[in-house]
């Protein structure tokens, strides 16, 4: 009896076991991936439809790829071969992660991924054999084509859920939904979604898959705009965008929970003028904000010392129109800078925020420039004295040129800095058309100027100024300190980008400025002929000087900039590597000429206790240097949606990278490293 027993349970296991068994292929492995095909019910029913799926279970590190797999990689293929009368749809693909590659996004998968089809049999009975074909890419560090063949044999029968329908389930899980939000998207790219759930409040953060490869630029940043009702998003345009063909594609809204919804989008072509007007204040205003925010950066302050004397060195009653002609001076530069840089842009050229002070050359004149004012306020020689001669009677005209040039000199001084929002403001301008880029420089320019435009309409504020008297000059004597400290500021960053010869230059070119200063100011209270002789002397040395400086030219070693310790050279393809590992990374774009980035490396980046966190969640610290001309910088600037430096990001092992603020604290740096 034990015996019959036991061989009736045999044979009742082995009847219920097979068609499970049967119900997932046998695997086809490598060391890369485990591919089976699988079935969502245990026996096929005649005429109703069910679920076949090609499973990919893939080794750390590596990924396979959507349908549209974005700027590199192949999609999946599966063929099947069903019955007579059978028919199968096309696969159902769940929402892809962006995964860069290097300077390349694309759309993958990582882990396990289900990739299924819906099936419907033929109404007429049969037994159900299933063979497939299916081919995937896998990549990491580099890429492996492979292909298997699977059968699947299915009883034919009531159809329920299998012990695998759970891998459906949760497939279906990760597929996006139709979107319940109408969308239009315009000739510039800018993706515009309406619907009343959309909100600052609901939204923060949002990204665009397209269906087409080629649609937009996928490795591009996808600047945000949220307001009550809707959002945009700022794709730029692909090889294959046809704007009068719309854009179709996946949509990723996470909100401040850290839900993701991921949905279909169908964007008819049209335009988008509510979310291009609200875009338009939002980036001014931010403009505005970060010239403002500006006046206070370490670049301005030896600038200070001429808009010092600019103001106190004239008549209580005149000072507005001194603001009026320094807020003039100030806007033309601005001005300037915003078309040379959509002049680099229209050239093919990469530029962006700071890009003259690439130029050893230009770094070395201004070098010049600075010190030779600090020789005019130290009483070297006089030059400009309707800008720092203490009332006088000297004529207006004067006054206000003087202040014109050094709202001139304060823009181009401050351009080694990159104030809070300014980075934002600056790379949405870009990517704008130019009159809107335009616009954005000069909101800037009037928030650099703004304390001292405010003296054009309140002149009564000058009523609580002192007296002039012998504090002025003493006054303009030692802001000549700060011009000296810039001016040396300048001899060191050309070492950075020039090397010892480039010093050298610079050095002798001080030399030369500090002769020309003193015999003009020697010969300035002699008579004609004296006079003539200490201008000719002048011309010769300041000639001299200009040879000099023609020199000056960039170094070719690649080591010019002592590496800091701890940190590796940024380059696109270590960093992909160090993601497709898992590893986490924090990447710090800097520039010798960026005063904002060595402070931040002083009081935030190099501490003690910031480098122990990067040492104990071992994060690898990439440093790139954007003091010369760095194309491949200047992309990854762009990528995310940045046109200077500096920029900070932050990979951690798992999920999105997150980008820090441009002026940074010790505290600030590790709580972003404690989030991730």
């Amino acid at each position: 009896m034990p015996l019959v027993l036991r061989a009736i349970f045999f044979i009742l296991f082995a009847s219920w076991g097979w068609p499970l068994a049967a119900l997932e292929s046998a695997p086809v492995a490598s060391a890369h991936a485990t591919a089976t095909l699988v079935s969502d019910v245990d026996s096929v029913e005649l005429g109703k439809p069910f679920h076949l799926g090609l499973r990919l279970r893939l080794a750390d590190g590596w990924h396979t790829y959507w349908r549209n797999p974005g700027d590199a990689g192949v999609a999946p293929e599966l063929t099947l071969e069903l019955p007579e009368g059978a028919s199968a749809g096309p696969i159902a693909w769940p929402t892809p992660a962006r995964v860069a590659e290097g300077s390349l996004m694309t759309y993958a998968y990582t882990g396990e991924v289900l990739l299924p089809v819906t099936v419907t049999p033929p109404s007429s009975r049969g037994a159900f054999s299933v063979k497939a074909h299916a081919a995937w890419l896998v990549c990491r560090e580099i890429c492996v084509p492979e292909e298997a063949n699977f059968q699947l044999e299915l009883p034919v029968g009531v159809a329920t859920p299998s012990a695998q329908a759970t891998l459906f389930a949760a497939s279906e899980r990760r597929m996006p939904r139709p979107s319940p939000w109408s969308a239009i998207v315009n000739r510039e790219g800018t993706l515009w979604l309406r619907g009343p759930e959309l909100t600052p409040q609901t939204v923060v953060d949002a990204w665009f898959i397209p269906d087409k490869p080629g649609s937009i630029r996928d490795s591009a940043a996808q600047p945000l705009t949220v307001w009550e009702g809707g959002f945009t998003l700022a794709l730029r345009p692909g090889p294959a965008f046809q704007s009068e063909d719309g854009l179709s594609g996946l949509l990723s809204v996470r909100d401040r929970s850290g839900v993701e919804t991921d949905v279909e989008v169908q964007a008819e072509p049209g335009s988008v003028p509510a979310p291009a007007t609200m875009r338009l204040s939002r980036i001014v205003g931010v403009a505005f904000l970060g010239g403002l925010i500006l006046n206070l950066m370490p670049c301005v302050f030896p600038i200070l010392a001429l808009k010092v004397l600019g103001l106190t060195g004239v008549a209580r009653g005149k000072a507005h129109r001194q603001a009026i002609a320094y807020t003039g001076g100030v806007l033309v530069a601005f001005a300037g800078l915003g078309g040379a840089l959509l002049a680099a842009r229209t050239a093919g050229t990469a530029a962006g925020w700071g890009f003259q002070f690439q130029s050893p050359v230009f770094v070395t004149a201004m070098a010049w420039l600075l010190f030779g004012v600090g020789l005019n306020l130290s009483g070297v020689y006089e030059v400009g004295t309707g800008l720092v001669r203490t009332g006088q009677g000297l004529n207006v005209a004067s006054a206000q040129l003087g202040s014109f040039l050094t709202g001139l000199l304060a823009v181009v001084v401050a351009t080694p800095c990159t104030a809070p929002f300014m980075g934002v403001a600056i790379a949405a301008g870009l990517a704008a058309p130019p009159a809107v880029t335009m616009l954005v420089f000069l909101a800037m320019g009037l928030g650099l100027a703004a304390p001292y435009a405010v003296l054009a309409v309140a002149p009564a504020l000058w009523r609580v100024a002192p007296k002039p008297g012998r504090w002025m000059e003493v006054l303009r004597q030692a802001l000549a300190f700060p011009m000296y400290a810039a001016s040396a500021w300048l001899v060191w960053v050309v070492s950075q980008e020039a090397g010892s010869s480039g010093v050298l230059a610079a050095v002798a070119g001080l030399v030369l400025l500090g002769f020309a200063g003193w015999v003009l100011g020697v010969t300035q209270t002699g008579g004609n002929r004296i006079r003539r002789i200490g201008q000719t002397a002048t011309a010769v040395a300041l000639l001299a000087a200009l040879t000099v400086l023609s020199g000056v030219t960039p170094a070719t070693d690649a080591d010019a900039r002592t590496a800091e310790a701890g940190a590796e050279p940024f380059s696109a393809a270590r960093l992909a590597s160090l993601r497709a590992e898992g590893r986490p990374v924090f990447v710090n774009m800097t520039a010798a000429w960026c005063v904002t980035c060595l402070v931040n490396e002083r009081v935030a980046i190099g501490t003690d206790a910031v480098r122990r966190a990067f040492a104990e969640r071992h994060i690898t610290y990439l440093k790139g240097d954007w003091t010369r001309q760095d194309p491949k910088i200047s992309e990854y600037l762009r990528e995310n949606g940045r046109d200077g430096v500096p920029l900070y990001v932050y990979y951690p092992a798992h999920g999105p990278p997150e980008v820090l603020p441009q002026i940074l604290t010790e505290n600030a740096v590790l709580d972003e490293l404690n989030r991730g």
